[in-house]
């Protein structure tokens, strides 16, 4: 089921940034540059931080123009933004938990916005911890099927240090440990596997099913107002959405 939710979740966002790569690039442009300035640097080399993020990046379409024309600006003295970590917790319709990830350069007007996204579509805004021990950290990476042999995928996988593989009618999903993922994606990059994304992700222990109309809606636009913030980075939840996708 999580697998099956996971590749749903990924076609919707795909859809998406299809007809918006612009914010998707906006948004991988700013998470590159705190990479180059906190990371220790414009060189992937000696940066496994930016080394991950050109990986999203790729994963996401972003042109290698673009990548290495932010990598290049910010490690100037040209782009003196202040850019700040800061995660929201909270639940939507029907208790889904939901984890916002945000990188901005204004916190109250970030906060202002989450909440009030939350507020609109049914859901609260909750207190730190309120929904992050219903998620792991894991380092997830999606290759999609095509032509590739499942026994073969699965034994680079495992061979690179993965600690679980899935397979799915469409995809195949690695997992890792957080710690681990730099190397295993790394490892898989240099067999020649291409990703549909790569990065280290929030995933739920137990998933949420919503079953009314009325409370699918007010999901779905409350993930959409959060991923269409320029400030937000990530959004991660349990809710179990495969049922409704199946039925498009």
């Amino acid at each position: 089921m999580s697998g099956h939710s996971k590749w749903n979740n990924i076609k919707r966002k795909k859809e998406k940034t299809d007809g918006a790569k612009a914010k998707v690039f906006t948004k991988i442009g700013r998470e590159l540059s705190v990479a180059v300035k906190e990371g220790g640097g414009p060189d992937p080399n000696s940066n496994s931080k930016l080394k991950d993020c050109i990986a999203k990046a790729k994963a996401a379409n972003v042109p290698n123009d673009n990548i290495e024309r932010i990598i290049k600006k910010a490690a100037g003295d040209g782009d003196e933004t202040k850019y700040e970590n800061i995660t929201y917790e909270g639940y939507g319709p029907n208790g889904v938990a939901v984890i916002v990830e945000a990188l901005t350069d204004n916190r109250n007007r970030t906060a202002a916005d989450v909440r009030h996204y939350f507020d609109k579509f049914g859901g609260n805004l909750g207190t730190s911890g309120c929904v992050s021990f219903m998620f792991e950290a894991k380092g997830v990476i999606v290759i999609e099927r095509e032509e590739l042999e499942e026994d073969k995928v699965m034994e680079d996988c495992l061979e690179a240090g993965a600690s679980d593989f899935q397979a799915d009618d469409d995809v195949f999903e690695i997992y890792t440990e957080p710690e681990d993922f730099s190397g295993v994606r790394g490892d898989l990059e240099s067999k020649g596997y291409s990703f549909v994304s790569a990065e280290v992700e929030m995933v739920p222990n137990s998933y949420t099913t919503l079953t009314d109309e009325e409370s699918i809606n007010k999901m779905q636009h409350l993930l959409d107002s959060l991923e269409d913030n320029d400030d937000v980075q990530n959004v991660w939840n349990n809710w179990d959405n495969s049922n409704i996708n199946d039925q498009e």
